[in-house]
C-alpha cells in the first residue's frame, strides 16, 4: 500500500507543482525542476519513507529518463547541431575535471588525518575521475578495478550524491543566470530567450484534449519501442556496461527518429518527456538521505569532492570564454559530465533550450566511455609520483 501511495504521489506532484507555478509568477522563475528537488528532499529526510519503498524508486528513475529522451529528442532538429562547440565542450570538461581532481589530491591527502582515507587517496582520486567523467557505472566499474574497499566506496558514494546535488541545485538556483552573464551569448542564447517567452502560457493545458492525446500516443509507443529494443540489445553487453548500451542506442535511434517530419512534428512530445524528468527530479531527490552521511569519518573527502566539483565548473567556464562558446553548451556539458546524461533533459528543461540536449549526450555518453580508463591511469600515476 506504501508503494502504491508514494507512486501516486510521484506521478501527481509535478501536476500540482506545474498548477499552482501558473499562479505565481515568482514560482515560475524559480522553476518547477528546482521546487521539485526540494520537495524530494524533505520527503526523502521525513522519515516518512520506510527501505521497501527503495525498490520502486530504482525502478521509476530505471523507466522514466531511458522514455523521457526519445520524447524530447524526436522534436530537435539535429541539421543545426554544432559539433564543433560539442568536441571543444568535451575536451576542456574533461580537461578541468582532471586538473581539479588531481590539484585536490596534492591539496587534501597531507591533511587527512584517517588512516583508511589516508592510504586510499590515490584510489579515491581515480573514483572520483571516473564518476566526473562517466557516472555511478564507472564508480562501481572502478571499485572493482582498483580493489577499493567498501567503507571508502560508500562514503565516496554518498558524499558524491550530496556534493552533486548541491552542485545541481547551485546551476538551477544562480549558476545558469550567471554563466550567461559571462560567457558569449550567440544564436543558442537568442533562442533560450524566445522559449522562456513562449513558456510562460503552460503547455500542458493541451492534455486534456483527446485528439490532442491520440495524436501524441504515437510518439509514447514510439519512445516506449526504442526504450524497449535497447534494453534487448543491450543484454548482449557485460552486465555492468548495460546502461551505457541502452542510453547509447536510445540516444541514437531517437536521433534518427527526429529526421523524420512527421515524428520531429508531433506537438506535445516534448512536454511529456519533460513530465517524465520532472517525475525523475523528485524521485531522484528523494532518494538523497542526508542522516547516513559519516561527517566525522572523511570531513577531508567531503571537502575534495567539493573542491573537484565547483573547481573543474568554474575552471571549465573560464576556458569556455577563450572558446567563444555560449553558455548554456557549457553547462549541459558540466552537468552530462559531473550527474551524467540522464540529467542532461533536466537541466536542458531549467535553461528552456532543448537544443542543447544531444550535444550534453554525446558528451555525458563520451565520457561513459572515457571514465574507467581516466580514473584507472589517476590512480596509478598518483600511486608513483
Amino acid at each position: 500500500m506504501e508503494n502504491v501511495l508514494l507512486f501516486l504521489f510521484y506521478l501527481a506532484v509535478p501536476a500540482l507543482v506545474i498548477r499552482i507555478s501558473e499562479k505565481f509568477r515568482i514560482l515560475r522563475k524559480i522553476g518547477p525542476v528546482l521546487i521539485l528537488y526540494i520537495i524530494g528532499i524533505i520527503v526523502g529526510n521525513s522519515g516518512l519513507l520506510s527501505s521497501q519503498s527503495d525498490a520502486l524508486r530504482d525502478t521509476i528513475i530505471s523507466v522514466v529518463i531511458p522514455l523521457a529522451i526519445p520524447l524530447m529528442l524526436f522534436s530537435c532538429n539535429f541539421r543545426e547541431w554544432n559539433i564543433r562547440s560539442a568536441l571543444i565542450t568535451l575536451l576542456t570538461g574533461i580537461f578541468s575535471v582532471t586538473i581539479s581532481i588531481v590539484a585536490g589530491y596534492f591539496i587534501f591527502s597531507p591533511l587527512v588525518n584517517d588512516s583508511l582515507f589516508g592510504a586510499n587517496m590515490e584510489k579515491i582520486a581515480g573514483l572520483l575521475s571516473g564518476v566526473y567523467t562517466g557516472g555511478t557505472p564507472n564508480l562501481a566499474a572502478l571499485k572493482l578495478m582498483l580493489d577499493v574497499p567498501n567503507e571508502i566506496y560508500i562514503v565516496v558514494h554518498s558524499y558524491d550524491m550530496l556534493v552533486s546535488l548541491l552542485y545541481l541545485t547551485f546551476l538551477l538556483g544562480v549558476g545558469i543566470k550567471l554563466f550567461r552573464k559571462y560567457l558569449n551569448k550567440g544564436a543558442i542564447q537568442q533562442d533560450v530567450t524566445q522559449i522562456e517567452e513562449e513558456t510562460e502560457i503552460n503547455p500542458y493545458g493541451k492534455f486534456r484534449d483527446f485528439l490532442f492525446l491520440k495524436r501524441l500516443s504515437f510518439a509514447i509507443a514510439l519512445a516506449a519501442l526504442i526504450f524497449g529494443l535497447s534494453g534487448v540489445i543491450s543484454l548482449l553487453a557485460d552486465k555492468k556496461y548495460q546502461i551505457v548500451v541502452v542510453i547509447l542506442l536510445i540516444t541514437t535511434l531517437s536521433i534518427l527518429a527526429s529526421f523524420s517530419k512527421r515524428v520531429r512534428n508531433i506537438e506535445g512530445s516534448y512536454d511529456s518527456g519533460m513530465y517524465l524528468v520532472y517525475i525523475f527530479s523528485v524521485v531522484v531527490a528523494s532518494m538523497a538521505n542526508l542522516s547516513k552521511l559519516d561527517l566525522a569519518g572523511g570531513i577531508f573527502v567531503l571537502i575534495y569532492i567539493i573542491f573537484a566539483i565547483f573547481v573543474s565548473l568554474f575552471l571549465q567556464v573560464f576556458l569556455s570564454r577563450f572558446f567563444k562558446l555560449d553558455a548554456d553548451t557549457v553547462v549541459v556539458s558540466s552537468v552530462a559530465l559531473i550527474n551524467s546524461p540522464p540529467f542532461v533533459p533536466l537541466i536542458a528543461s531549467a535553461m528552456n533550450n532543448k537544443s542543447v540536449i544531444i550535444t550534453g549526450l554525446t558528451v555525458g555518453l563520451a565520457g561513459y566511455a572515457i571514465g574507467n580508463y581516466l580514473g584507472f591511469i589517476i590512480t596509478g600515476l598518483l600511486t608513483y609520483l
